[in-house]
């Protein structure tokens, strides 16, 4: 009997729903999120194992590898799909959810997702790792500043390399104040430190690596850019066309049509958001401060029609269908579109 098996994954266990061909529950059972004891537990069912469907989360790229390599066919299915899909269940349990799973399996109903690479992985977790020390400077910054605040201290506008020095020169004489100010300004200077080191792993990474150096030719991306779009897309043969970067990067309009009803609304925001704001970020540092190019003056002259953060949304769409046909091309950007790159790309 063939079978069609849905994993609802958790941190401790993982709920499992098997279907047969004809859409009936052959069996449910629980195992530990480990892949042994998920691999066993698959291994000691009866028949032939069609597909193993998991929703893509924080354990899933993981066991997908491991189910991959045990030799079952397992999917990861899109997390938008899925709870959208399992919305209409009006009792939520992890049991049911892995019966939803199992059926969207069996129906074909769902999109996949891609399984990163385990160097892609890598990459992502020096980025985030990267993102979490600089968000977490930047709140004590602000914790600093609003301190101070509450009594008349205004630390104004300064460079980051006279931060420590402004706020003791504000806080000198009054003890308490001191004493307030003297943990932030150690841990802060700790944090920059650990942030320097990673800003020197990700500069040197972005340099040894070919296509982030292929990239880093296109104004506005620099090795955060270049490492964030290599390891979002991590293999450029998956699109069919260069021009799905943007709708799977969530920069194309949300559309809702019903009978006469047809709008037009902002982005989708599906997909990867560090890739998104990556993008975004390349896109106002070429319309703003980067070198003139073919692409900066199509996206002013959409600036001119729609307006400037339009422009620089559909700039960023552009930047990451760009990117990626440099990738897959193994080509340097070129400033000018009678350029055969140029015209390709666009």
């Amino acid at each position: 009997m063939d079978h069609f098996i849905g994993l609802d994954v958790s941190l401790a266990s993982t709920a499992i729903c098997v279907l047969n061909a004809h859409g009936k529950v052959a069996k449910e059972t629980t195992a530990s999120s480990e892949p042994e004891d998920l691999v066993a537990a698959l291994r000691a069912l009866s028949g032939n194992v069609i597909a193993v469907g998991l929703e893509a989360g924080p354990l899933s790229q993981w066991l997908h590898k491991h189910l991959t390599e045990a030799g079952f066919d397992t999917v990861l299915m899109e997390t938008r799909q899925v709870k959208g899909a399992l919305k209409a269940m009006p009792i939520k349990t992890d049991r049911r959810d892995a019966e939803g799973i199992a059926r969207l399996l069996q129906m074909g109903w769902f999109r996949p997702v891609h399984c990163k690479s385990v160097s892609a992985q890598e990459i992502r977790a020096v980025l985030t790792t990267r993102k979490s020390i600089q968000q977490a400077t930047i709140n004590l910054e602000l914790s600093m500043r609003g301190v101070l605040r509450n009594f008349g201290l205004k630390m104004g506008r300064i460079p980051k390399g006279r931060f420590e020095e402004r706020v003791r020169e504000l806080t000198d004489g009054n003890p308490m104040l001191e004493a307030a100010a003297g943990p932030i300004l150690t841990a802060r200077e700790a944090l920059r430190s650990e942030l320097a080191k990673l800003e020197k792993l990700v500069r040197d990474h972005a340099k040894s690596d070919p296509v982030c150096r292929l990239m880093m030719t296109m104004p506005g991306v620099g090795a955060i850019v270049a490492l964030t779009v290599k390891s979002a897309i991590d293999d450029p043969d998956r699109f069919r066309s260069s021009k799905d970067v943007g709708p799977w990067a969530g920069l194309t309009p949300r559309r809702a049509q019903s009978g006469e009803r047809d709008i037009i609304g902002q982005i989708t925001r599906a997909g990867d958001e560090s890739l998104r704001t990556a993008l975004y970020q390349a896109a106002t540092v070429m319309l703003n401060r980067g070198r003139p190019s073919w692409l900066t003056a199509w996206a002013l002259r959409v600036a001119q029609r729609r307006g400037k953060k339009r422009a620089t949304v559909a700039l960023a769409r552009r930047i990451g269908v760009v990117l990626h046909r440099m990738w897959r091309d193994g080509a340097e950007f070129h400033f000018t579109r009678a350029e055969p790159m140029a015209t390709s790309a666009a």
